[in-house]
């Protein structure tokens, strides 16, 4: 079949070519109702610019989008993403390009973003996070034709460009270190269980259980709010044989869960240890100071954007950089089981 056209949305719109650019890339010139109209239609025929074409005919933008499908009252809390876009836009302003954020409510949400952005003409790339088992977002953003790059995974197994680490071989490091210590009930307080990072460490928890002679070792997903971290714990201890370590995918829940422990007449690392996968202020400041995943998240951040670049400049470029393992940072939360 071939690519519709704008003169084909002109044909079905029953209006002109030149309305039909000017609703397409957000330009004045037709009426709210019209615009409106015009999307709809290029939407149903899955129109989207010619690539070539829309080289030819546009300049850059100067500017790159992030969209972030997360409740936003879990991102208010959490260190992990100031220093995330702190690090981005370090390195984008460093080329003198501005960075675009929203927050959205689901993927379907994301991609529609996507989408309006690309006929608007409004971003030159976009930065992908929290890539999702199946993630219908690698096959959105290849058919609109829009430079994209992948935060913490290999983006749709290397379909995309990205920037990431070994989320494996990261929980391996803190499971057997408490192995070492001498735990055998190990808990996991995990993130969001459709994320691909999140089910990568449930794996390594799993896969590590036997080998390292645990005796239980489950893994309960959460949304990574502190809200479902501190009732996560208060689950766990409740129970009549309960665990003897905790780790928890968010510095934000591993503090929730020290203040349920407390709450609750635990002693941390006494009669419980906890490990946090990210590691910030909030886990140093801390009595006890929380053990944790150590790493340079804003450099993390940094380095996305100088891919995102590198994609933008060349779209053909396919770019995988693994970053440097997170490092263990040992405090006084853990310690040998009692």
């Amino acid at each position: 079949m071939a690519r519709p056209t704008i003169a084909d949305i002109a044909d079905r719109a029953g209006v002109s070519k030149g309305a039909v650019s000017f609703a397409l890339n957000g330009r004045p010139g037709v009426s709210e109702a019209t615009r409106a109209r015009i999307l709809a239609i290029a939407e149903q025929m899955s129109w989207r610019p010619h690539s070539a074409a829309r080289a030819l005919g546009a300049s850059r933008v100067d500017s790159v989008g992030l969209v972030i499908a997360r409740p936003a009252r879990t991102l208010g809390v959490e260190p992990f993403f100031a220093h995330l876009l702190s690090g981005l836009q370090s390195g984008l302003s460093a080329h003198s390009i501005s960075l675009q954020l929203l927050i959205v409510e689901n993927t379907e949400a994301e991609i529609e973003v996507y989408r309006r952005w690309t006929s608007e003409h409004r971003v030159d790339g976009v930065i992908l996070v929290d890539l999702t088992v199946k993630d219908p977002r690698v096959e959105a953003l290849k058919a609109l034709e829009l430079p994209a790059v992948v935060i913490g995974g290999r983006g749709g197994k290397g379909a995309l460009p990205s920037v990431w680490a070994d989320d494996r071989d990261a929980m391996l490091a803190i499971v057997e270190y408490l192995a070492a210590l001498g735990h055998r009930r190990i808990a996991h307080v995990a993130g969001t269980p459709n994320f691909q990072h999140t089910q990568r460490r449930i794996r390594a928890v799993r896969d590590a259980a036997p080998r390292l002679g645990l005796v239980d070792a489950p893994s309960l997903p959460t949304d990574f709010s502190d809200a479902e971290g501190a009732a996560t714990t208060r689950k766990l201890l409740s129970q009549a044989v309960r665990p003897t370590a905790i780790v928890y995918d968010s510095d934000v829940m591993a503090v929730a869960g020290l203040g349920v422990a407390m709450e609750m007449g635990v002693a941390v690392p006494g009669e419980l240890s906890i490990v946090a996968f990210d590691d910030s202020i909030l886990t140093q400041l801390m009595h006890p100071a929380l053990t944790a995943l150590s790493r340079d998240t804003f450099d993390f951040g940094r380095q996305a954007a100088e891919v995102l670049l590198e994609v933008v400049a060349d779209p053909t470029t396919v770019v995988n950089r693994r970053t440097a393992d997170p490092v263990l940072t040992v405090r006084e939360s853990t310690a040998p089981p009692a």
